[in-house]
């Protein structure tokens, strides 16, 4: 029988996500943890395998978002709780290996006992940005996506969109001169440059709402599969451990460098479909990426390896990892949508 929890806090009126139900033993615990249950061992059950376990990427989701707005109903101070560190850095760093596994045959990773050059990270990024390794979500949408389908591509990028550019901004402290000053330029612009309703997470939120879906900031936590999580969980691996900085200007270079067609094609597939007025989030980021995409080559990436050589290989895998756990969701909402089911963990409707 679990003990007493321990009194917590009155966070009412805060803006942090709501707690979701618990999907195994491991984030079941944590939630019992992170709601007063301090007896409660959050290090035993824990999968053999994380990228793809629902049970994992939930709890190092939840880990993550104490680093964010918080969780309701928790304590803020449980944001360094040893015990909850521990668990996040079990879940991180496997997830870390299981990516570095997946991606260390391909070509552009360089081997294990040879450096890179700038001109090599360069060439590996390009081809990462160029190289089909699937199919094209974006595409799919422009062509014969429906109505349904792209709120719930919505929904699924929601995890990420309504707070984006946060994890990457961990990055700017920890970075220096010319690549410093290009991951400050592509933030400014993701903020919107300072004006209120600008930022890019509150363009999100207004896609959100004029595809009819809730924009309150976790509402649909519940509804992302681990595919889903994957690709949030791994950009804040990134960005809250300084030891993968490479790996983190990789995944924002690789994110630029491939912005400006599938927003595109989204903006146009929104069009198509009735609602323009959803399309003024990925406008802005075809304006705004078609001058990222060179400053996040020629000035993040180039400014970064020169400063930091040793970490160039890094850099590559920062953007292949990317990759790897963006592919893994296309084929998951595509498959669905071919045979006619939901991508969403939950079936029936999302959206008014």
């Amino acid at each position: 029988m679990l003990a007493q929890p321990a009194a917590l806090p009155d966070l009412a009126g805060t803006t942090s996500a709501p707690l979701p139900p618990a999907r195994g033993r491991c984030s079941a615990r944590l939630l019992a943890y992170l709601q007063g249950y301090r007896s409660v061992a959050l290090l035993d059950p824990v999968a053999p395998t994380v990228w793809d376990d629902e049970d994992a990427q939930l709890a190092l989701h939840l880990c993550y978002e104490l680093h964010y707005r918080g969780l309701d109903g928790v304590d803020p101070e449980l944001e360094w709780d040893p015990a909850v560190i521990a668990l996040r850095r079990r879940l991180e760093r496997r997830l870390i290996a299981e990516l570095h596994d997946e991606v260390a045959g391909w070509s552009e990773m360089p081997p294990a006992d040879r450096p890179m050059d700038v001109d090599e990270v360069k060439a590996a990024m390009l081809s990462l940005a160029t190289t089909p390794r699937g199919p094209s979500l974006s595409s799919h949408m422009a062509t014969d996506g429906t109505i349904e389908q792209i709120r719930e591509f919505a929904i699924h990028r929601s995890a990420y969109q309504l707070k984006e550019a946060d994890p990457h901004t961990w990055g700017i402290p920890r970075l220096t001169g010319r690549a410093k000053a290009a991951m400050v330029l592509i933030q400014a612009d993701e903020y919107g440059e300072g004006r209120p309703g600008h930022m890019h997470c509150e363009l999100f939120a207004d896609t959100m709402r004029a595809l009819g879906l809730d924009d309150t900031y976790g509402a649909y936590v519940d509804d992302l599969p681990a595919s889903t999580l994957a690709t949030t969980n791994l950009v804040s691996a990134f960005g809250l451990n300084r030891r993968w900085r490479g790996a983190l200007v990789g995944h924002l270079a690789l994110f630029e460098m491939t912005s400006v067609g599938p927003m595109g094609r989204y903006a146009a597939s929104l069009r198509r479909l009735g609602v323009p007025e959803a399309a003024p989030f990925y406008d802005v980021h075809v304006l705004a990426d078609e001058h990222h995409q060179q400053v996040a080559l020629d000035d993040l990436v180039d400014g970064f390896v020169r400063s930091e050589p040793e970490l160039a290989a890094d850099v590559v895998f920062g953007a292949a990892a990317l990759t790897a756990v963006e592919g893994r969701l296309t084929e998951r909402l595509l498959d669905a949508w071919a045979h006619g089911r939901s991508s969403l963990r939950r079936t029936g409707p999302r959206w008014s």
